[in-house]
């Protein structure tokens, strides 16, 4: 809309928000002053969360799957601020999307408004004190497998007001960037930009099948890996040379190397019942197949790889009841001596 000093502005919020008046002769850095608007155009502010989801997300297309809503419609909405603010945002092509000029400064101011007004509505669900909302969850692989996964349906039922919208990734992704609540991390020290909890340690066996150990015997001491087939995990520090604590507290390390690489621990353990070789993989991935047999842990008196896990997630000013409760919750589920190792 145009304002009687010939200035245009925009709406950012819902019921108590900001107005900002931008400069109408097209310098979109000269942002001319910004006031509180009671009863804002709730239009807006659809438009421009969804503008700030496209740039977060690098495209219509991914940030259409976020928000689980068609590409069209998207782009409608970006359009329709871009109409509204009689400026062209992003720049388009069929590769990539990119930010004008106007664009950036819109999308800076944009995002911190719309923090504000997300840390606004955890405060007052922080004073209601009941967890709700849709929780975006990040975990590796195996472990969200294994692990997160089954643990959900106790969480839902404890906290029936919380959707749950887990990715399940090996790589290590930008909790903020991506728009991720709270992440697993399973690591020696997670980003010193998040705030972490660590619920417990990941301890590594040696390992393989009685199949295997049967008709290619069972090694006494690390160096004997050597002679042996190994399989190894791609992600894992150190892969083909391994560290050991001597049992008289000494240092000592292997390399090792197999007919098998692999990047998931359940696709390791798989091969690993099936008697292909011997590996170093986290018990929490082989710990019941060791209490019943199915595998056998080695050179158990040689300390090896121990790192931790975490749940981290982005320093907020108000930390959102439903990310305190999933913390909680799976912190209590798993703690210091987790299940798989009792």
């Amino acid at each position: 809309m145009e304002t009687p000093d010939s200035h245009r502005c925009f709406c950012l919020g819902d019921h108590s928000t900001y107005l900002f008046l931008i400069d109408n002769r097209g310098n979109w850095n000269n942002i001319v002053h910004e006031y509180v608007l009671i009863g804002a155009d709730l239009d807006s502010l659809t438009d421009i969360a969804v503008f700030v989801r496209v740039v977060d997300s690098g495209s219509f297309t991914a940030a259409a799957e976020r928000l689980h809503i068609s590409k069209s419609v998207v782009s409608k909405y970006v359009t329709r601020l871009e109409e509204r603010l009689g400026a062209r945002l992003l720049n388009r092509t069929t590769r990539r999307l990119s930010l004008t000029e106007a664009g950036r400064v819109f999308y800076e101011r944009s995002r911190k408004g719309l923090a504000d007004i997300e840390d606004a509505q955890i405060e007052v669900a922080r004073l209601q004190g009941e967890p709700r909302g849709t929780l975006r969850l990040n975990a590796p692989m195996s472990f969200g497998i294994l692990h997160v996964a089954p643990a959900l349906p106790e969480f839902l039922k404890r906290y029936p007001d919380v959707t749950v919208d887990m990715n399940l990734d090996d790589r290590k992704v930008d909790v903020i960037e991506e728009g991720f609540d709270v992440s697993v991390r399973i690591s020696e020290l997670p980003d010193s930009s998040l705030v972490a909890k660590r619920i417990a340690t990941c301890r590594h066996a040696i390992v393989a099948a009685p199949s295997y150990l049967e008709q290619h015997g069972t090694p006494r001491t690390p160096v004997d890996l050597r002679d042996h087939n190994v399989i190894t995990y791609r992600y894992q520090e150190s892969a083909l040379e391994w560290h050991f604590q001597t049992p008289d507290n000494k240092s000592t390390s292997v390399a090792v190397s197999g007919s098998l690489i692999m990047n998931n621990s359940l696709a390791l353990r798989a091969a690993l019942l099936e008697g292909v070789g011997i590996t170093r993989t986290p018990t929490f991935a082989v710990g019941k197949d060791i209490q019943e047999g199915r595998l056998v842990p080695l050179l158990r008196d040689y300390g090896t790889l121990e790192i931790s896990i975490f749940l981290v997630y982005p320093q907020r000013r108000h930390l959102s009841p439903k990310v305190r409760a999933f913390v909680d919750f799976m912190a209590e589920r798993i703690s210091e001596t987790p299940y798989w190792e009792r």
